[in-house]
């Protein structure tokens, strides 16, 4: 359609307006052509003349445009009960439908996450008993029944349609098939839901998965201008998908993660940055402010004052005084009826009851507690008043008995169990107001819990009390000539009305008497009160307005109250209005809530009639989102004779009193105040009036005018307390006597609230006397009208703007909550992380709901806060229901919740993580700088004084020590001698599992075993030499044999790890792998593991035919070689060395008889090794230093070893610690398991081991034998614990080796104790060395790898551009040695890496050394402590292997470094392993508990990582004890994990993906 032909048309200007929008999103490519035309002709089609045959089927209402005036939009309000009007206007709800819809065309492409069976099946309806609605609260919204079916009115869901229908249209690939379904009338059943679902789908089938989506439906966060064509969207099946590369991949699990990597291809960025240094380079960023916000702009507002508070003539001079009056003048005049749960009256207490009652109570007060001379109670002593919310008649009776007698009474709730949330903090006011007493009625005191003796427990955290029943009956009464002395008002405390804070903490408000009178004469005044006129109170009677008005001021006007219990209003929410019209009231005091469930519950009544009220108090009113319920109110009740301008919202704080009161008028000409204005505004503390079409606005409703006799300003909510502008949020303060006057017992925080004075822009006081601060944040409008927008204690502030916690409920509320959620039971709060306010939201989710459903309901409330509030979400977790911390009244118990959250014991049943989107302050990923050239780093090393990193042992070459052994070249040749000049010297000792001698060998022995195991090498074998024999036999003494025997027969053995006989399937073929790979000739084992290799169990796991032939040595021929081989050549072969790294690579490296020989004597000159010393080794004799140790070392160095298998261990811990104890032994060897399994295994049996003379003061060296940096917590922990039973601390110390050189370092005998260093770890993310002090933040302690062996030399270099380093810098640890390996042993012959990591040149500097490269990070360090030969002595620090090492954002992290981290977050969390899979840092936590902790660990494992290591988790994996491997030498296999994580075996407990 032209153009011109909408001139003719006559468009209202606001069609014009989203027409003019419409061009522009066409025109920046935000929509498509077809979006476009859908969203015009929608637009005008309301004004187009129809041309005849069109369907009229549309309703008349949906074309006209909804006008922007309030009032129009406010009478069409839909009053269904499955709402929650407490939280939110239908504008709202409305807004964020539309924000909703927006989001519908770029659908979240977050994969849902996974959950284990067992805790779905859990969470199942059976397991719950629905909420309990009774405790339905300050903040409840429910009532029984509300949550089925609810028919809506007509002219209701049309207003809905209106914005269902830009719901749809708005998204650019809705169907026929939807709008079809949406233009048949304006039935009830239009739930958004049910659109929302067909608004993508071709057929109506159900919505589909959000976590089959694929690649092209990642959020779209900037679209390329432009661009108009939309991709067809792709729904690939989860089982099949292509990554990213466009390769398929084949598993759930990556499946989902390639959906979490297409949503953070883009992430969102803050627009300017600017840094602030975390002391050290390390920069995070700050927000910088947006150059466009709002800023205040009006002129500094003026201090508002109220009317004159008027003096009345026959105002009373104390509150006591018109009591006396009523009672003696007016005794039969009734003062309050109490309620039964039916709604009967229960009892109706007049005021001369009330007057003798109170005076009986005072008398007991004073008189009977104690004796005469040492009285319990005082005048000026605090009581507590412990009373339940159906009874307020016996707690006005203590209360004004209390009054009487001079003592103040501290009102608090009835203690229900021992550990009722906040319970604890109202003990600590108790025990700081020094009370000793607390008053309570008969029922109350017969319902508190009892110990079986009848006493009545000391609650946790409160003081010891004597409870003081106060009914009539039980107590005396007063002597005739006793009368209370009633004095004029002063300015003595009257009352103490507790408070919770934000944080949890109860404070105690104090209330002086003249306070008291002057606040009940203003409320008279401004509420117009006047003698003997009936006033209903459901709101609860102990504080706040409540008490004020239904306790107190009535006294004062000798009003009759009807109080409505709680409990009644549960079973009848239309009490109240029942009530009013039966007492024809005045006046009514309630809460939104009241007015909610009475709309929820009025269809059935006809004979409502509210005219007599002349003000119905709305005590909440403050609260933003109250303005729904008082408009629904008035909507629904108008036509039973209610005026509109009886409703009188009210501001109060314990602090303040009531702050604020919309005055009753006669005038019903005069609307009230209403403000709509800007939340983007409202962020930034500016207030905008905004026009209500926009999305996101807050409408409140004025809270009346400043109180009589008092002054209000509002001052900005931090730092000084200056005036606000006439445009700006502040806090409200107010100056009136009538208000309390401190917080008991706290000075400090006292003069902060109570003792504010305003300043000026100039730095003036605006006044001589205090303003107190309310804790509401608001403005002063026209007319002096006041307005409240939030409470200081909601308040968020993340990046600088500010989100009130209630604005965020109701937007959560808005997103159809009701099949998901209970109203009334979300609470939102904000956690500090990693130095910014992070929004957590945590709801009870309803037991019906499913998985999916929840999920669903999870990433709109995300969406929809995000459109509303312009602020990420950090957490939104789910926990079954009734199971968050109430208050006393049901309300959600904030503070608790916070708590709960932080320890890790809330137990969510589902929790949605947003790292990505809300936290924008991470540091700058690291660019790496241009490569420095050799030159410069020479020059810069000298410059700045380094000296390049490079080390050594003592030289081989210059120790002159009577080295018999150095005569031969050869290992077989050492052996031969040794068995010829001391035959019967014990070489091995083998103990068994009791800890006594299996088996050992002497020299001699040693040598006939190896000869007869050569023969049948050769003649059973028909081996030739050079042949590979693998070796597969138990930890013992055949192994030592069979080896020998290898080397008598000039074969090549290999050591294996026989198979696990319960565990064959993963076991058996890592030995085939290795038997295959070695290219092993025969085989050589015991009878038994012959058999295994054969058995059924081994055919099920490899194909036992392709075995080499398999000779069992346990029957050995009788016979002695012809000879026995020597090797021509020290560089042959004399054996291969297989193991499998970290990184699940299996190699193995070629030892020569030279190497193996030069291995034996540089291990015998560190730890000073003779013939008569005595070792005990407790190792894996399969690879590395455990297999030299083991085998080799005693032949050459010819002392006797005492060999403990550690498979041992694990039926008796003390095994090997028992054996170093018997033996005397001065040097011991063990793996890190034997360790952890000492100091797990025995960590409480030290006591009974010392009596069993366990000692270990002669031990003067224990090596633990690793390939790692060393695990200092272990070594610790274990040199504290056995620290009793003798073992020197210094004696505990770490070796180093790797696969290019088995051993490199190892603590000897003599030179300096190993020394710990303090580094930075986040220098160390840059590949740098800064060392701190212990303590400091960000500190690793890295202890020293034990000393650098003799003829070894050890250089850093650079491992890209293979540069040595400085003494400061982190480089590939380089070693060149005699017992270097000579290679790789591989099928493929893989040349590169063999000549890389064995044959490497340094690029400049010592160009000639040939260096070999271990593949790991570490750094050296010149020490004060002098060697042995007196030079200064260098440390060698590992710190990871480079294979393992993360590259995230630019900076390299070790695993193990995260890792420590996660295990500290919560008790449950015993291990924990961490790698990357397409750049998402992927957590794997073993959790030891109940299944229902394991979603606790999401959120805490996520803020430990992003505060200690500035990363964002991608994945949580939650998994049982024992599913993360480790290998032999107790190291985390970590490529295992994550390939078992990538296939899905994992079999986790939960899989959480964070978006």
């Amino acid at each position: 359609m032209a153009d011109r032909s909408l001139e003719s048309l006559s468009l209202p200007l606001e069609v014009r307006a989203r027409l003019a929008e419409l061009e522009l999103e066409l025109s920046e490519g935000d929509i498509t052509q077809k979006g476009y035309e859908k969203k015009r002709s929608k637009l005008i089609g309301a004004y187009l003349p129809q041309p005849p045959g069109v369907d009229q089927a549309l309703p008349q209402e949906r074309r006209t445009p909804v006008t922007p005036s309030s009032s129009s939009r406010y009478h069409r309000r839909r009053s269904s009960g499955s709402r929650d009007e407490r939280y939110r206007s239908d504008v709202h709800t409305e807004a964020v439908q539309a924000a909703l819809a927006k989001h519908k065309e770029r659908k979240m492409a977050v994969p849902m996450p996974s959950k284990r069976r067992s805790l779905v099946v859990q969470t199942s309806m059976d397991a719950y008993t629905p909420p309990d609605t009774s405790s339905g609260s300050e903040d409840e919204g429910s009532v029984q029944g509300d949550s089925q079916g609810t028919p809506t009115s007509s002219q209701g869901s049309i207003n809905m349609e209106h914005w269902i229908s830009q719901a749809i249209h708005g998204s650019t690939t809705s169907t026929t098939s939807s709008s079809s379904t949406q233009s048949g009338g304006s039935g009830a059943a239009h739930r958004l839901a049910d659109v929302m679902a067909q608004t993508h789908i071709e057929n109506h089938s159900a919505p589909p998965d959000v976590t089959t989506y694929t690649s092209e439906h990642s959020i779209q966060v900037e679209r390329p201008q432009g661009s108009t064509a939309r991709v067809a969207p792709k729904y690939g099946n989860a089982e099949l998908m292509e990554t990213g590369d466009g390769v398929p991949v084949s598993s759930r699990v990556s499946a989902k993660i390639q959906q979490l990597v297409n949503t953070l291809k883009r992430p969102k960025r803050p627009p300017l940055r600017e840094f602030f240094v975390d002391d050290f380079e390390e920069l995070l960023e700050v927000q910088q402010p947006d150059p466009n916000q709002p800023k205040p702009e009006g002129a500094q507002m003026l201090a508002m004052r109220g009317e004159q508070l008027g003096v009345v003539t026959n105002w009373p001079p104390s509150l006591e005084a018109a009591l006396q009056r009523w009672g003696t003048i007016s005794p039969k005049a009734p003062c309050l009826t109490t309620m039964d749960t039916n709604g009967k009256p229960l009892y109706i207490l007049t005021y001369g009851k009330l007057w003798t009652r109170s005076m009986k109570v005072a008398y007991n007060i004073l008189h009977k507690l104690g004796t005469k001379q040492e009285p319990m109670v005082r005048p000026g002593d605090r009581v507590a008043l412990v009373f339940p919310n159906n009874d307020p008649a016996a707690f006005m009776v203590a209360f004004y008995g209390c009054l009487l007698a001079e003592v103040v009474p501290v009102p608090i709730e009835v203690p229900l169990t021992r550990k009722d949330a906040g319970s604890q903090q109202i003990g600590f006011l108790l025990g700081s107001c020094g009370v000793t007493v607390a008053l309570t009625s008969d029922a109350c005191h017969k319902g508190l819990p009892k110990s079986p003796t009848g006493e009545i427990p000391q609650f946790k955290g409160w003081p010891k009390l004597l409870w003081f029943v106060t009914e009539s009956k039980h107590l005396s009464k007063p002597p005739r000539d006793w009368f209370p002395h009633i004095k004029d008002a002063n300015n003595d405390t009257a009352y103490i009305e507790y408070k919770t804070c934000k944080d949890g903490s109860v404070l105690g408000v104090t209330v002086t008497r003249i306070a008291l009178l002057t606040h009940c004469q203003a409320l008279t005044q401004a509420c117009g009160y006047t003698e003997a006129e009936t006033i209903v109170n459901v709101l609860d009677f102990k504080k706040d307005v409540g008490l004020w008005h239904g306790i107190l001021t009535s006294v004062m006007n000798m009003m009759h109250v009807i109080s409505i219990p709680y409990s009644l209003m549960k079973v009848n929410p239309l009490s109240w209005i029942q009530k009013v019209c039966q007492y024809k009231a005045k006046v009514a005091c309630v809460k939104s809530r009241d007015m909610h469930w009475a709309l929820v519950a009025h269809r059935d009544q006809r004979d409502i009639n509210l005219s007599s009220l002349r003000m119905l108090i709305v005590a909440d009113g403050a609260n933003p989102w109250s303005i729904s319920s008082c408009d629904a109110f008035l909507n629904v009740f108008q036509s039973k004779g209610l005026r509109q301008e009886v409703i009188c919202p009210c501001a109060s704080s314990p602090e303040a009193l009531t702050v604020a009161i919309r005055r009753p008028t006669d005038d019903s000409n005069q609307p009230p105040g209403r403000g709509v204005l800007s939340m983007h505004g409202l962020t930034y503390g500016v207030i905008r009036v905004d026009s209500e079409e926009k999305l996101s606005v807050l409408t409140v409703q004025d809270v009346g005018l400043v109180m009589p006799g008092a002054i209000m300003c509002a001052v900005k909510p931090d730092g000084v307390p200056q005036l606000c502008r006439t445009d700006e949020v502040g806090e409200l303060c107010v100056c009136a006597i009538a208000t309390g006057t401190s917080y008991y017992g706290l000075s400090g925080m006292t003069k902060n609230t109570f003792e504010v004075f305003p300043m000026t822009s100039s730095g003036a006081p605006i006044s001589e006397y205090p303003f107190i601060r309310t804790g509401l944040l608001g403005f002063i409008g026209p007319g002096g009208l006041v307005f409240v927008v939030g409470k200081m204690d909601g308040l968020m502030v993340v990046s600088g703007r500010r989100h009130n916690a209630d604005d965020i409920v109701a937007t959560a509320l808005a997103v159809e909550p009701m099949k998901f959620v209970y109203r009334g039971r979300i609470a939102v709060f904000s956690v500090s992380v990693l130095h910014d306010e992070r929004i957590v939201i945590v709801a009870e989710q309803r037991p019906d709901s499913t998985e999916e459903d929840s999920f669903q309901w999870m990433s709109r409330v995300l969406q929809a806060i995000d459109s509303i509030h312009q602020v990420g979400v950090y957490c939104l977790a789910l926990v079954p229901a009734n199971t968050l911390p109430k208050t006393p009244l049901g309300g959600i118990h904030l503070s608790e919740t916070k708590q709960l959250f932080l320890e890790g014991a809330l137990h969510p049943c589902n929790v949605l993580m947003c790292p990505h989107t809300c936290v924008t302050n991470l540091p700058k990923p690291r660019q790496k700088q241009p490569e420095i050239g050799p030159a410069s780093v020479m020059v810069g090393n000298l410059v700045s004084g380094k000296r390049i990193a490079q080390a050594s042992g003592r030289d081989l070459g210059q120790i002159e020590d009577n080295d018999q052994a150095r005569k031969f070249l050869f290992l077989s040749e050492v052996l031969q001698w040794r068995a010829q000049t001391t035959p019967d010297h014990v070489l091995y000792t083998l103990l068994n599992c009791r800890g006594t001698i299996a088996n050992s060998l002497t020299c001699v022995q040693l040598h006939k075993r190896a000869e007869k195991i050569a023969v049948m090498l050769v003649e059973r074998g028909h081996l030739q030499d050079g042949d590979h024999v693998a070796l597969v036999y138990p930890p013992g003494i055949d192994l030592i044999a069979a080896f020998y025997g290898c080397l008598y027969a000039g074969c090549v053995p290999i050591t294996v790890r026989p198979p696990h006989p319960q565990n064959i399937a993963t076991t058996l073929p890592t030995v085939k792998m290795i038997v295959e790979v070695s290219r092993s000739a025969c085989l050589m084992t015991t009878q038994l593991i012959c058999k295994l290799l054969r058995s059924r169990e081994a055919a099920a796991a490899v194909d036992v035919r392709t075995w080499p032939p398999i000779l069992d040595t346990d029957d050995l021929p009788k016979k002695r070689p012809p000879q026995i081989y020597k090797p021509s050549n020290p560089d042959m072969l004399a054996y291969l060395d297989f193991s499998v790294s970290t990184t699940g690579m299996l190699a193995g490296v070629k030892m020569s008889h030279a190497a193996t020989s030069a291995f034996c004597r540089s291990i015998k000159l560190q730890c000073e090794l003779y013939p008569s010393r005595e070792v005990a080794i407790c190792l894996d004799p399969y690879c590395g230093l455990g297999f030299v140790l083991w085998c080799l070392c005693s032949v050459y160095s010819g002392h006797q070893s005492i060999l403990i298998p550690p498979s041992e261990l694990e039926t008796t811990p003390a095994l090997w610690l028992l054996a170093v104890s018997q033996y005397k032994v001065r040097d011991t060897f063990c793996s890190y398991s034997v360790m952890e399994l000492c100091t797990k295994g025995l960590g409480s049996q030290t006591e009974s081991l010392k009596a069993r003379g366990l000692d270990l003061s002669r031990v003067r060296t224990c090596v633990v034998v690793a390939e790692e940096r060393p695990r200092i917590a272990l070594t610790q922990s274990f040199s504290k614990l056995f620290k009793d039973l003798g073992l020197h601390p210094r004696a505990v110390s770490t070796s180093f080796g790797c696969r290019v050189n088995l051993a490199i370092c190892l603590q000897g005998t003599s030179g300096p104790d190993p020394t710990t260093v303090y580094v930075d770890m986040r220098a160390l993310r840059h590949d740098r060395v800064r060392l701190v002090e212990r303590g400091s933040p960000h500190s690793l302690p890295l202890m020293e790898s034990g000393k650098i062996l003799p003829g070894v030399r050890i250089i850093i270099a650079n491992p890209e551009t293979k540069g040595p380093l400085g003494d400061s810098h982190l480089g590939e640890i380089w070693v060149h040695s005699a017992h270097n390996a000579s290679g790789y042993f591989t099928i493929y012959g893989d040349e590169s890496l063999q000549s890389d990591h064995f044959n490497s040149r340094l690029s400049f500097g010592d160009t000639q050394t040939i260096w070999a490269r271990t593949g790991y990070l570490g750094f050296l360090r010149r020490t004060e402590l002098t060697d042995a030969n007196g030079e200064r002595h260098d440390a060698l620090y590992v710190v990871g292997a480079l294979d393992e090492a993360m590259e995230l954002r630019g900076m390299r992290y070790h695993p193990i470094d995260i890792e420590t981290s996660v295990i500290r977050a919560h008790k449950s969390i015993t291990e924990c392993a961490v790698f990357t899979w397409t750049n998402l840092l992927v957590v794997v936590v073993e959790l030891d508990g109940s299944e229902q902790e394991a979603l606790d660990l999401v959120p805490l494992v996520t803020n430990v990582v992003l505060e200690e290591h500035y990363l964002i988790v991608g994945v949580v994996v939650v998994v049982d004890v024992g599913v993360i491997p480790i290998n032999s030498r107790g190291e985390k296999q970590r490529m295992h994990l994550r390939d078992g994580f990538l296939a899905d075996q994992l079999d986790p407990i939960y899989v959480a993906y964070n978006m």
